[in-house]
């Protein structure tokens, strides 16, 4: 797996809603109504991640979570795989 040049992340960031590039990551941030609602984001971007084998970076307060996505085995680049959560991650929310 090779890093994704940011020419090919500005790309896929087009077609992924309010994702960002920034310090090798692919970022996002979501509020939700509640703690509750959060959690439940959350266990279920869990699930996908741990099912493509990949994890992404994740933190909580109250009804936000942020999320930042990038490949550890590639020297934390940006690489398809973190598209792909990316992807899965707006699914859920669809």
């Amino acid at each position: 797996m090779e890093p994704l040049k940011e020419e090919k992340i500005n790309e896929h960031l087009t077609s992924l809603n309010g994702w960002k590039y920034e310090n090798d990551s692919i970022t996002k941030d979501f509020k939700f109504n509640d703690f509750k609602e959060a959690l439940a984001f959350i266990i279920r971007v869990g699930f996908e991640a741990e099912e493509l084998g990949h994890h992404p970076n994740l933190s909580n307060v109250y009804n936000q979570v942020s999320i930042a996505l990038q490949t550890h085995d590639i020297g934390n680049k940006v690489s398809e795989k973190d598209i792909e959560l990316a992807q899965k991650i707006e699914k859920i929310l669809a």
